[in-house]
């Protein structure tokens, strides 16, 4: 098993600074208490102005369009990106994408037989 490095670096409204360094077996719990931490202490994540122009930013939108819960395959994606953005796509091309969001943690990515299917992440929010 390789050993994973990730590192956060945040800046709240006030200015303050926070560098957080996660090394060796870093899993998907732990990074949920990381981003758990920066909710009690009110860090909000940067949202990035998006840019429909590039076929990530479309699968992106597809995936939180269409399946905010339950499981999904690169098929699914490749007809419902089809249908709405009315221009082919190759399946390889899709499967790429899905692999790296799946490798940047944004979905959870399972073998089932022959294809791979895919949930995404959901952080649990705090009840108001």
């Amino acid at each position: 098993m390789t050993k994973k490095h990730i590192r956060i670096n945040m800046e709240d409204s006030e200015g303050a600074r926070y560098d957080i360094k996660l090394d060796g077996n870093v899993t998907r719990e732990k990074v949920l208490k990381i981003f758990e931490m920066m909710d009690l202490m009110n860090i909000e994540e940067e949202q990035e102005p998006t840019n429909m122009d590039s076929v990530g930013s479309k699968i992106s939108n597809i995936v939180d369009k269409f399946f905010p819960m339950g499981k999904f395959t690169s098929t699914n994606i490749l007809e419902k990106y089809e249908d709405e953005y009315n221009e082919p796509v190759k399946l390889s091309i899709i499967s790429t994408y899905l692999s790296r969001f799946a490798t940047k943690g944004r979905v959870n990515r399972t073998r089932n037989g022959r294809e791979w299917t895919y949930q995404t992440i959901k952080i649990p929010q705090k009840q108001q």
